[in-house]
C-alpha cells in the first residue's frame, strides 16, 4: 500500500531504490538507522550494510532534495487543481542528544522544552489541506522570523509563481517581514500581537465589546487591516491558563526560588514585580487588567478577503502544526542522533518524502469514505506479509501475500491490492 502511494505521487521517477526502503521503514518502523537495517532484514528479506546507508546519506539531501520538493509540489497541484495561491509557513525545532554545539547545532529557544540541547529550526511551506511543499533547515538559534522569506522566495521562484498569500502565525510577526513581505509584492496573513499595538489601535478593539462569534476590521494607520474576532471559548481557556500561570508564580514566591531576575516579559513572568530592593511579588493590578483581552483573537493582513475568508484561511495554520506532530511522533524525526550536517539534511528529506505519502494515505482514506486513520492503516498494513515460495521440481520462485484476517482484506480492497 506504501509502496503504491509512493508511486503515485511521483517519487519513483527517482531512480534510487534505497530512498524508498528508508521512506517506507520510516513510515512503519521510525527508529535510528541501525535499527532500520533490523527492519528491513527481518519484515522485507532485504539485507542492507550500515556503511551502505551512511555513504547513502552523504550524498542524498545534495542530489534530491530538489527533486523530491519538486515531486511534491506537482503532485499536490494535481489533487488541487492547480489552485496554489494561499500557503502556509511556521517552524519548529528539533533537538540533539549532545553536549557540544557546531555550525549548525546551536542552542536556542525549543519548542520541545530541551533548551539546554542543541538543535535545528526547520521551517515546513504547507498548502490548504496541509500538504507538504517546501521546506528548509537553520541553525538553532535564528530567529524564526527570519526563516520565512528564505523559503517563500525559493519556492515562488522555483515554480514561476506570480502572486502568493502567506499565512503564519504571530511568531513570524515583525515589522521587517512585514516590510519584505510587502515590499516583495506578497499579500498575507499573519497573527496579530494584538496587545503590542499602540494605544489607539488598543483602545478601538476594547470598545467593540465583541460577542461570541462576532469579529470586526480596524483599520491600521499603515493602511493595513486589523480583524479581530471573539469565542466564548478561547476567553474561558485565556482566564483558565491566566490563573495556572499565576498559580505556579504563587507557588514559587512562597518557595523563595524567584529573584528579580526573573521579572521580565517571558510568559506570565510579566506579572511579577519587585517591592523595595529585594521582595518579589505578583501585580494584581495588571493581571486583573489582562482579563478585559481574555477571548480576542487578531489577525494582521493586506489582503482584499472578507473578514470571514481571513479568519477561515487563518484557522488552516492548525494542519501545519499537525504535520509538525505527526513527524515527532508518528515519525520519530527527533532527537536526531546525526553529528554531520548532510546526514542531518538528508533524515528531514527522508522525513519530509514520508509525511508527504503520509498525508496522501489520509486523503485517500476520507475519498474512499474508509472509517480507518492513517495510523490504523500502516498498522495494518504492517501485519502483512509477502513468502517466496521455491518449487522442489523447477526451482521457481513465486511470491504469495498472506491476508489473513478482515482488516487486511478491507485494507487491500479498498487500495485495489
Amino acid at each position: 500500500m506504501l509502496g503504491k502511494l509512493y508511486e503515485e505521487i511521483g517519487f519513483h521517477t527517482i531512480d534510487d531504490d534505497l530512498l524508498k526502503k528508508l521512506v517506507i521503514a520510516r513510515l512503519c518502523f521510525p527508529v535510528s538507522k541501525l535499527k532500520t537495517i533490523d527492519f528491513l532484514n527481518k519484515y522485507h528479506g532485504i539485507d542492507v550494510a550500515v556503511d551502505r546507508i551512511y555513504r547513502y546519506l552523504d550524498k542524498l539531501n545534495k542530489t534530491q532534495k530538489e527533486a523530491v520538493q519538486k515531486i511534491s509540489y506537482e503532485h499536490t497541484v494535481r489533487i488541487l487543481n492547480n489552485q496554489i495561491s494561499m500557503v502556509f509557513y511556521d517552524v519548529t525545532t528539533l533537538y540533539f542528544e549532545i553536549d557540544d554545539e557546531d555550525d549548525l547545532r546551536k542552542t536556542g529557544f525549543s519548542k520541545d522544552g530541551k533548551h539546554q540541547h542543541p538543535q535545528i529550526v526547520l521551517g515546513l511551506l504547507v498548502s490548504v489541506n496541509g500538504y507538504p511543499l517546501a521546506y528548509d533547515i537553520f541553525e538553532g538559534n535564528k530567529f524564526e522570523g527570519h526563516t520565512m522569506l528564505p523559503v517563500i522566495n525559493s519556492f515562488k521562484k522555483s515554480y514561476g509563481l506570480d502572486k502568493l498569500v502567506i499565512v503564519a502565525d504571530a511568531g513570524l510577526l515583525s515589522n521587517e517581514n512585514i516590510e519584505q513581505l510587502t515590499s516583495q509584492g506578497y499579500e498575507y496573513i499573519l497573527g496579530a500581537r494584538i496587545k503590542s499595538e499602540s494605544k489607539l489601535i488598543k483602545e478601538k478593539m476594547l470598545s467593540l465589546k465583541l460577542k461570541n462569534g462576532d469579529s470586526a476590521i480596524v483599520q491600521k494607520e499603515d493602511a493595513t487591516q486589523l480583524v479581530i474576532s471573539y469565542s466564548d471559548a478561547r476567553a474561558k481557556k485565556d482566564k483558565a491558563n491566566r490563573e495556572k500561570g499565576l498559580l505556579k508564580l504563587e507557588k514559587q514566591i512562597k518557595a523563595g526560588r524567584l529573584t528579580k531576575t526573573h521579572i521580565n516579559n517571558k510568559g506570565y513572568n510579566k506579572y511579577l514585580k519587585l517591592e523595595g530592593n529585594i521582595k518579589v511579588s505578583i501585580d494584581k493590578t495588571k493581571a486583573k487588567a489582562d482579563e478585559q483581552w481574555d477571548g480576542l483573537k487578531g489577525y494582521v493582513t493586506n489582503t482584499k478577503l472578507s473578514k470571514e475568508e481571513i479568519i477561515e484561511n487563518y484557522g488552516h495554520l492548525w494542519k501545519i502544526e499537525k504535520a509538525f506532530r505527526i513527524s515527532k511522533t508518528d515519525l520519530k524525526i527527533r532527537p536526531i542522533f546525526h553529528r554531520l550536517q548532510r546526514r542531518i539534511e538528508a533524515h528531514i528529506c527522508i522525513a519530509f518524502i514520508a509525511y508527504k505519502i503520509y498525508k496522501e494515505l489520509e486523503r485517500q482514506l476520507h475519498i474512499k469514505e474508509s472509517h480507518l486513520s492513517p495510523e490504523k492503516a500502516i498498522e495494518i498494513a504492517k501485519t502483512i506479509y509477502t513468502i517466496q515460495i521455491i518449487t522442489p521440481n523447477t526451482k521457481e520462485k513465486i511470491n504469495k501475500t498472506l491476508i489473513l484476517n478482515d482488516e487486511q482484506k478491507y485494507l487491500t480492497h479498498i487500495f485495489g491490492l
